[in-house]
């Protein structure tokens, strides 16, 4: 399969939202815990300074995305934050760390210096194993930063690297 990454259009709303759902109802790895539908999702995406869309180049399926944004503003608006998403039945397929890769490009390009993950839940192991390939620094462990499915609690290690 043949993947490519393009800028978010609002026909890829109801697409992207069912592919980020499937992470927000693992509950595991992102923040959110409301799901989008595809105006919500739309409303989302294009607030983002780049959505990406991941997509199969032979039948024009969406695989992936990824959100960029500011972490912060004013003297920290140089500092970007990101998240991933791969639909579940092709993930282990390389296709998030294109998206990585992707992203770190898009980040220089609007003119961000450092790219920085808040809250890698530890139990991510191919987020972890990524994210050290590509040469981000751990910052410490967060014990008990983010709240579990099940209402109990995982470490959190942030992450970041200069672009």
């Amino acid at each position: 399969m043949q993947i490519e990454i393009r800028d978010y259009r609002q026909e890829d709303a109801a697409d992207a939202a069912a592919i980020w759902n499937e992470v927000v109802e693992a509950g595991d790895a992102f923040p959110q815990t409301e799901l989008l539908d595809a105006q919500s999702g739309h409303a989302f995406f294009a607030e983002q300074s780049y959505t990406g869309i991941a997509y199969s180049a032979e039948t024009g399926e969406t695989v992936g995305l990824y959100i960029l944004h500011p972490n912060n503003i004013g003297r920290c608006g140089h500092i970007c934050n990101a998240s991933y998403a791969v639909k579940s039945g092709l993930r282990g397929k390389h296709i998030g760390e294109m998206l990585v890769r992707h992203c770190m490009e898009q980040a220089k390009t609007l003119g961000f210096g450092i790219l920085q993950f808040n809250a890698v839940v530890k139990s991510n192991l191919p987020a972890l194993r990524l994210y050290k390939k590509l040469g981000f620094v751990q910052l410490g462990t967060i014990p008990g930063g983010f709240r579990m499915p099940d209402g109990g609690y995982a470490d959190i290690i942030p992450h970041y690297i200069v672009l």
